[in-house]
């Protein structure tokens, strides 16, 4: 049995993956992640739960795929197996085409910032740009304005949120169907209506719909320029409970289909241990 390895090293998260490689196929083995503030140790930490997980042996790999921005704290291979580096946008590509299932889109990869891709058929790949908004935005602001940084309590926060004490809508400054085009509901202006009754759980919600509706504006323009529909997110901020829902509200106001694929945390790391098979 021969398995291919991938590694995505975080800055406090490594995830793993492996395709277990058959004559008839490669079988994806489900991921797994540790966190750890060093880098060192959380590689070989994911690896050794990865080993000790599925009860392999260390001449059962064949090669190690490295990618993400701790992957240049990794100098010499991992256990003396083969080991690869490989750019992390092309991880991401390969990851979101696989998990969507697609020949072509645009993969966003939602992070501590956000990174846009062009993917078609595992050949083309083009990085579209990105930008500083994504999940450190999300928590740093959750801190500064909440007092929490707990993602999960964050979340629960936000559950019980109302968005028209934090948003202003085109609704609230366009009448009469001035502007035909644009949908009422869309957001004007973030936190742009912030009512002196907004509640912590209104603020936690304005800042996860923030966030979100950046991402989503800077991909479907970037879907636009390569004359495509297909948004696949992947990326630690894709598991927020509240993705689904806003993003499929924001499919249907800008005629896009965003993708929030199974395992879409995984994508970058999966698209690693891909580009090893």
């Amino acid at each position: 049995m021969n398995v291919v390895v991938g590694i995505d090293i975080g800055g406090s998260t490594t995830k793993i993956v492996g395709f277990r490689k058959t004559k008839d196929e490669n079988k994806l083995m489900p991921p797994l992640f540790v966190r750890a503030t060093d880098p060192i140790t959380s590689i070989y930490g994911a690896f050794g739960k990865f080993i000790d997980n599925y009860e392999l042996e260390l001449n059962n790999i064949e090669k190690v795929m490295i990618t993400g921005v701790g992957s240049s704290y990794v100098a010499k291979p991992i256990y003396g197996l083969p080991s690869e580096m490989v750019p992390e946008f092309r991880s991401t590509a390969l990851g979101g085409l696989y998990l969507s299932g697609l020949e072509e889109a645009v993969v966003v990869s939602m992070g501590t910032g956000t990174a846009v891709i062009y993917a078609k058929n595992n050949t083309i790949i083009d990085y579209l740009g990105g930008t500083g908004i994504g999940g450190g935005t999300l928590m740093g602001l959750s801190k500064k304005l909440l007092g929490m940084d707990n993602i999960e309590h964050i979340q629960d926060l936000a559950d019980e949120g109302n968005l028209k004490n934090i948003d202003l809508r085109v609704s609230d400054i366009v009448k009469n169907n001035v502007l035909p085009d644009m949908p009422t509901e869309m957001t004007a202006a973030n936190f742009g209506k912030l009512s002196d009754i907004a509640t912590k759980s209104d603020i936690a919600l304005g800042i996860i719909n923030m966030v979100f509706e950046t991402i989503a504006m800077i991909a479907i323009f970037a879907a636009r320029t390569r004359n495509v529909t297909d948004i696949v997110l992947t990326g630690n901020l894709t598991t927020v409970r509240q993705a689904r829902n806003l993003f499929k509200s924001l499919s249907r106001l800008f005629d896009v289909n965003f993708i929030i694929p199974d395992d879409s945390q995984y994508g970058t790391v999966i698209g690693a241990a891909l580009s090893g098979l």
